[in-house]
């Protein structure tokens, strides 16, 4: 969902689990544009909204840490 919503293809051996979406440490190369890309699309697919800028920080640091951010979403 990440890579389709940024519109970029997985890099070369796929995207782990806890590898940083974001950073001079990423693969992936995105920005603040494709953060709110991938937020925009949470919130179609999922009803979750981040707008807090730290909030949605925290949670794209990784793909764990998006899935751990929507499920607390979905408990609450």
């Amino acid at each position: 969902m990440v890579l389709e919503a940024v519109e970029k293809d997985a890099p070369p051996g796929g995207l782990g689990d806890d590898e940083p979406l974001f950073g001079p440490e990423s693969r992936l190369d995105l920005d603040s544009l494709d953060a709110l890309q991938v937020s925009m699309t949470i919130q179609q697919r999922f009803g979750v909204r981040m707008p807090d800028s730290k909030e949605t920080r925290r949670a794209l640091t990784s793909i764990a840490h998006l899935a751990n951010h929507l499920a607390q979403a979905g408990k609450a």
